[in-house]
Parts: C-alpha cells; sequence; structure tokens
C-alpha cells in the first residue's frame, strides 16, 4: 500500500488511489542527532559571504593568470630574433605584468568595498573609500614628483 504514496523530505504523502489507506506519518523531519537547523538568515549571509568571496577570488585569479601569461609571453619572445619591435614589446609586456600584479589587490580591495557596502557594512565600506583615496593621493603626488 506504501508504495504507490509520493515519498517527499521522509514524509509520506497520500496519492489519489492510496487516500485512507496510508497510515498517519509523522510530519517532523528526521534530522541527525545534534544538528540543529540553520536560521533562514543566516544561511542566506553565508550565501552572499560566500558568492562576495568567490568574486574576491576571480580578481586575484584573473590578475594572477593574466600577469603570469604576460611573463611567459615575454619570455617566449626571447626566442625571436633580436630587432628593436621585438625589445620593445618584450618591455611593454613585461612592465605591463608587474603593472597589473601591483594594482591587483588594488582591484581586490575596491570589490571587497563594493561588496561590502551591497551587503550594508557602511564603516568598512568608507575604511575600502578611505584607503583607495590614500593610494589615489599616493600615485598622483608621486606623478607629479
Amino acid at each position: 500500500m506504501l508504495a504507490d504514496a509520493h515519498v517527499s523530505h521522509n514524509v509520506v504523502v497520500p496519492t489519489a488511489r492510496t487516500e485512507g489507506l496510508a497510515p498517519e506519518v509523522d510530519a517532523e523531519p528526521v534530522t541527525q542527532p545534534g544538528l540543529e537547523a540553520v536560521p533562514e538568515t543566516r544561511k542566506r549571509r553565508r550565501d552572499l559571504a560566500v558568492a562576495g568571496d568567490r568574486w574576491i577570488a576571480r580578481v586575484l585569479r584573473g590578475g594572477a593568470v593574466l600577469s603570469g601569461g604576460m611573463f611567459v609571453v615575454s619570455l617566449g619572445l626571447e626566442a625571436l630574433p633580436s630587432s628593436e619591435d621585438v625589445h620593445v614589446t618584450i618591455d611593454l609586456l613585461r612592465k605591463g605584468a608587474a603593472s597589473l600584479l601591483l594594482v591587483t589587490p588594488v582591484a581586490r580591495l575596491a570589490v571587497a568595498g563594493a561588496l561590502l557596502g551591497l551587503k550594508g557594512e557602511w564603516r568598512y565600506t568608507v575604511i575600502a573609500a578611505g584607503v583607495l583615496g590614500l593610494l589615489a593621493i599616493a600615485v598622483g603626488a608621486g606623478i607629479q614628483a
């Protein structure tokens, strides 16, 4: 008789054919002893935090991969016959890769600040913006010197 019933989340739900034939089943879900259910708000916050961590990881990984790729290409260009164009290209690739390595943590700070702002963590967003502002002032002062 129970074979004709739908089973959903460890609760037997009688179908039209077995209406009244299936014994009453306690509707309480089966859980492991010692484990409590996580409230939905905490679960949602954790999911948002994990998503934010993924974005930060993507920024850092992307910067490292692009920079490494530029260094590898510049090393590959060393095998070409010597010419002015090759030397200029190698120099540009290496300087670009080094610059990208320096800019990647700054981009991570910007992404983290934006994600914290979206979560409503305004104090940390202001701190991230302040650090980015100080970096901009330092770079501006360095360029003009």
